[in-house]
Protein backbone atom coordinates (compact mmCIF):
# COMPACT_ATOMS: atom_id res chain seq x y z
CA UNK A 1 0.00 0.00 0.00
CA UNK A 2 2.46 2.41 1.14
CA UNK A 3 4.54 1.61 -2.39
CA UNK A 4 1.33 2.18 -4.03
CA UNK A 5 0.94 5.55 -2.58
CA UNK A 6 4.53 6.53 -3.19
CA UNK A 7 3.92 5.81 -7.36
CA UNK A 8 0.93 8.08 -7.36
CA UNK A 9 2.32 10.66 -5.55
CA UNK A 10 5.01 10.75 -8.18
CA UNK A 11 2.48 11.97 -10.41
CA UNK A 12 2.48 15.48 -9.23
CA UNK A 13 5.84 16.38 -10.70
CA UNK A 14 3.68 15.83 -14.46
CA UNK A 15 2.22 18.39 -16.10
CA UNK A 16 -1.01 16.95 -15.62
CA UNK A 17 -0.56 15.00 -11.89
CA UNK A 18 -3.69 15.45 -10.93
CA UNK A 19 -5.35 13.66 -13.64
CA UNK A 20 -3.34 11.13 -13.80
CA UNK A 21 -3.30 10.34 -10.35
CA UNK A 22 -7.17 10.51 -10.38
CA UNK A 23 -7.82 8.64 -14.02
CA UNK A 24 -5.06 6.44 -13.51
CA UNK A 25 -6.03 5.23 -10.33
CA UNK A 26 -9.46 5.06 -11.15
CA UNK A 27 -8.53 2.70 -14.27
CA UNK A 28 -6.90 0.24 -11.77
CA UNK A 29 -9.46 -0.13 -9.22
CA UNK A 30 -12.15 -0.68 -12.12
CA UNK A 31 -9.36 -3.39 -13.36
CA UNK A 32 -9.05 -4.62 -9.88
CA UNK A 33 -13.22 -5.43 -9.34
CA UNK A 34 -14.00 -6.04 -12.62
CA UNK A 35 -11.66 -9.56 -12.14
CA UNK A 36 -14.08 -10.00 -9.11
CA UNK A 37 -17.14 -8.69 -10.61
CA UNK A 38 -17.44 -8.46 -14.17
CA UNK A 39 -16.58 -4.57 -15.85
CA UNK A 40 -19.73 -3.05 -15.34
CA UNK A 41 -20.70 -3.38 -11.97
CA UNK A 42 -17.06 -2.66 -11.19
CA UNK A 43 -17.05 1.16 -13.32
CA UNK A 44 -20.47 1.97 -11.71
CA UNK A 45 -19.08 0.78 -8.14
CA UNK A 46 -15.74 3.36 -9.07
CA UNK A 47 -18.03 6.03 -10.01
CA UNK A 48 -20.62 5.75 -6.64
CA UNK A 49 -16.53 6.33 -4.89
CA UNK A 50 -16.10 8.95 -7.14
CA UNK A 51 -19.18 10.76 -6.26
CA UNK A 52 -18.37 10.71 -2.68
CA UNK A 53 -14.86 11.40 -2.92
CA UNK A 54 -15.96 14.94 -4.83
CA UNK A 55 -19.16 15.75 -2.43
CA UNK A 56 -15.88 16.02 0.53
CA UNK A 57 -14.06 17.86 -2.24
CA UNK A 58 -16.29 20.53 -2.86
CA UNK A 59 -17.58 20.58 0.99
CA UNK A 60 -13.58 21.53 1.20
CA UNK A 61 -13.54 23.85 -1.33
CA UNK A 62 -16.64 26.00 0.00
CA UNK A 63 -14.99 26.12 3.28
CA UNK A 64 -11.84 27.75 1.37
CA UNK A 65 -9.68 24.73 2.07
CA UNK A 66 -6.92 23.76 -0.35
CA UNK A 67 -7.59 19.81 -2.01
CA UNK A 68 -6.07 17.54 -4.03
CA UNK A 69 -7.95 15.44 -6.59
CA UNK A 70 -9.71 12.16 -5.64
CA UNK A 71 -7.20 9.33 -5.68
CA UNK A 72 -7.93 5.57 -5.83
CA UNK A 73 -6.51 2.05 -3.92
CA UNK A 74 -8.30 -0.65 -4.97
CA UNK A 75 -10.35 -2.92 -2.33
CA UNK A 76 -9.49 0.01 0.37
CA UNK A 77 -11.37 2.48 -1.10
CA UNK A 78 -10.33 6.65 -1.92
CA UNK A 79 -10.25 9.56 -0.29
CA UNK A 80 -8.72 13.52 -0.97
CA UNK A 81 -6.02 14.55 0.52
CA UNK A 82 -6.69 18.09 2.42
CA UNK A 83 -3.74 20.15 2.30
CA UNK A 84 -5.21 22.92 4.34
CA UNK A 85 -6.23 20.98 8.21
CA UNK A 86 -9.66 22.53 9.38
CA UNK A 87 -9.58 24.88 11.82
CA UNK A 88 -12.56 24.06 13.82
CA UNK A 89 -14.63 20.92 13.85
CA UNK A 90 -17.45 22.66 12.68
CA UNK A 91 -15.53 22.88 9.51
CA UNK A 92 -14.40 19.24 10.15
CA UNK A 93 -17.54 18.30 10.26
CA UNK A 94 -19.08 20.24 7.31
CA UNK A 95 -16.47 18.47 5.24
CA UNK A 96 -17.14 15.30 6.30
CA UNK A 97 -20.70 15.34 6.01
CA UNK A 98 -19.97 16.48 2.33
CA UNK A 99 -19.29 12.73 0.78
CA UNK A 100 -21.89 10.52 2.82
CA UNK A 101 -24.57 13.48 1.86
CA UNK A 102 -23.13 13.36 -2.12
CA UNK A 103 -22.83 9.76 -2.08
CA UNK A 104 -26.31 9.21 -0.87
CA UNK A 105 -27.94 10.84 -3.59
CA UNK A 106 -26.03 9.13 -6.13
CA UNK A 107 -27.37 5.61 -4.18
CA UNK A 108 -30.89 6.89 -4.62
CA UNK A 109 -30.44 7.52 -8.16
CA UNK A 110 -29.14 4.04 -9.00
CA UNK A 111 -31.99 2.57 -6.62
CA UNK A 112 -34.83 4.73 -8.95
CA UNK A 113 -33.48 3.83 -11.67
CA UNK A 114 -33.48 0.50 -10.84
CA UNK A 115 -36.90 0.39 -10.11
CA UNK A 116 -37.64 2.59 -13.07
CA UNK A 117 -35.80 0.40 -15.83
CA UNK A 118 -35.92 -3.01 -13.94
CA UNK A 119 -31.51 -3.51 -13.63
CA UNK A 120 -30.91 -5.59 -11.27
CA UNK A 121 -26.77 -3.80 -12.08
CA UNK A 122 -27.99 -0.42 -10.79
CA UNK A 123 -29.96 -2.40 -8.24
CA UNK A 124 -26.80 -3.96 -6.77
CA UNK A 125 -24.90 -0.48 -7.03
CA UNK A 126 -27.31 0.84 -5.01
CA UNK A 127 -27.19 -1.29 -2.52
CA UNK A 128 -23.23 -1.07 -2.41
CA UNK A 129 -23.72 2.80 -2.38
CA UNK A 130 -25.97 2.56 0.62
CA UNK A 131 -23.56 -0.08 2.36
CA UNK A 132 -20.48 1.58 1.86
CA UNK A 133 -22.13 5.09 2.95
CA UNK A 134 -23.40 3.54 6.02
CA UNK A 135 -20.17 1.94 6.93
CA UNK A 136 -18.52 5.40 6.58
CA UNK A 137 -20.95 6.84 9.03
CA UNK A 138 -19.56 4.90 12.01
CA UNK A 139 -19.05 7.71 14.53
CA UNK A 140 -15.39 7.09 14.98
CA UNK A 141 -12.62 8.52 13.34
CA UNK A 142 -11.38 8.37 10.55
CA UNK A 143 -14.48 7.40 9.35
CA UNK A 144 -16.77 10.29 7.67
CA UNK A 145 -18.79 9.78 10.80
CA UNK A 146 -16.46 10.34 13.38
CA UNK A 147 -15.24 13.82 11.33
CA UNK A 148 -19.26 14.67 11.80
CA UNK A 149 -20.15 13.95 15.56
CA UNK A 150 -16.47 15.22 16.66
CA UNK A 151 -18.79 18.61 16.56
CA UNK A 152 -20.50 17.12 19.67
CA UNK A 153 -17.67 15.94 21.08
CA UNK A 154 -14.94 13.61 20.35
CA UNK A 155 -16.30 11.40 23.29
CA UNK A 156 -19.05 10.38 20.97
CA UNK A 157 -16.25 8.07 19.18
CA UNK A 158 -16.37 5.56 22.11
CA UNK A 159 -19.77 4.77 20.76
CA UNK A 160 -17.80 4.11 17.78
CA UNK A 161 -15.98 1.28 19.17
CA UNK A 162 -18.40 -1.33 19.67
CA UNK A 163 -19.97 -1.03 16.26
CA UNK A 164 -16.51 -1.65 14.93
CA UNK A 165 -15.81 -4.71 17.29
CA UNK A 166 -19.82 -6.11 15.95
CA UNK A 167 -19.10 -5.58 12.61
CA UNK A 168 -16.05 -7.74 12.75
CA UNK A 169 -17.21 -10.73 14.63
CA UNK A 170 -20.05 -10.33 11.64
CA UNK A 171 -17.85 -10.47 8.43
CA UNK A 172 -14.40 -10.61 10.11
CA UNK A 173 -11.90 -8.96 7.56
CA UNK A 174 -8.22 -7.36 7.64
CA UNK A 175 -9.92 -4.23 6.27
CA UNK A 176 -11.55 -4.52 9.78
CA UNK A 177 -8.21 -4.74 11.86
CA UNK A 178 -6.46 -1.74 9.88
CA UNK A 179 -8.98 0.72 10.11
CA UNK A 180 -9.09 -0.28 14.07
CA UNK A 181 -5.25 0.49 13.87
CA UNK A 182 -5.83 3.75 12.49
CA UNK A 183 -8.80 4.50 14.52
CA UNK A 184 -7.03 3.65 18.22
CA UNK A 185 -5.04 6.98 18.60
CA UNK A 186 -8.45 8.60 17.97
CA UNK A 187 -9.96 6.18 20.64
CA UNK A 188 -7.05 7.14 23.29
CA UNK A 189 -7.75 11.29 22.52
CA UNK A 190 -11.55 10.38 23.08
CA UNK A 191 -10.95 8.63 26.60
CA UNK A 192 -8.34 11.57 27.68
CA UNK A 193 -10.60 14.84 25.98
CA UNK A 194 -10.74 17.19 28.58
CA UNK A 195 -13.63 20.10 27.55
CA UNK A 196 -12.65 22.66 29.82
CA UNK A 197 -8.50 22.60 28.08
CA UNK A 198 -8.41 25.94 25.82
CA UNK A 199 -7.06 24.57 22.67
CA UNK A 200 -10.30 22.18 22.82
CA UNK A 201 -12.89 24.82 23.55
CA UNK A 202 -11.18 26.50 20.14
CA UNK A 203 -11.78 23.38 17.88
CA UNK A 204 -14.31 22.07 19.17
CA UNK A 205 -16.32 25.21 20.44
CA UNK A 206 -18.97 25.69 18.41
CA UNK A 207 -22.71 26.93 19.15
CA UNK A 208 -25.86 24.58 19.68
CA UNK A 209 -27.92 25.48 16.84
CA UNK A 210 -24.59 23.78 14.77
CA UNK A 211 -24.82 20.74 17.27
CA UNK A 212 -28.27 20.24 16.45
CA UNK A 213 -28.10 20.88 12.81
CA UNK A 214 -25.35 18.36 12.43
CA UNK A 215 -26.21 16.03 15.10
CA UNK A 216 -29.39 16.03 13.26
CA UNK A 217 -28.29 15.33 9.32
CA UNK A 218 -26.39 12.91 11.25
CA UNK A 219 -29.16 10.71 12.25
CA UNK A 220 -30.86 11.41 9.44
CA UNK A 221 -28.72 10.10 7.22
CA UNK A 222 -27.50 7.02 9.19
CA UNK A 223 -31.47 6.12 9.39
CA UNK A 224 -31.93 6.96 5.49
CA UNK A 225 -28.83 4.60 4.31
CA UNK A 226 -29.86 1.83 7.15
CA UNK A 227 -33.64 1.60 5.88
CA UNK A 228 -32.90 1.69 2.48
CA UNK A 229 -29.71 -0.65 2.92
CA UNK A 230 -31.96 -3.29 4.43
CA UNK A 231 -34.65 -3.12 1.59
CA UNK A 232 -32.70 -3.52 -1.05
CA UNK A 233 -30.63 -6.43 0.81
CA UNK A 234 -33.89 -7.89 0.48
CA UNK A 235 -35.61 -6.72 -2.96
CA UNK A 236 -31.64 -8.91 -4.17
CA UNK A 237 -32.08 -11.95 -1.48
CA UNK A 238 -35.34 -12.62 -3.84
CA UNK A 239 -33.69 -12.06 -7.03
CA UNK A 240 -31.77 -14.97 -6.07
Amino acid sequence: MKVLLLLLSGFKYLKFGKLLATGGSMLLSVAAYAWVFGWRYAAGFVLLLLVHELGHYVAARQRGLEVGAPVFIPFVGAWIQLKDQPLNADTEAYVGLGGPFAGTLASLACYFAARDTGSDLLLALSYAGFFINLFNLIPLSPFDGGRITAVLSPRVWLAGVPVLVALFFWRPSPMLILVAVLAFPNVVRAFKYDPTLPENQAYYGTTLENKLAYGSAYLALVGLLAVMAHDVHEMLAGLR
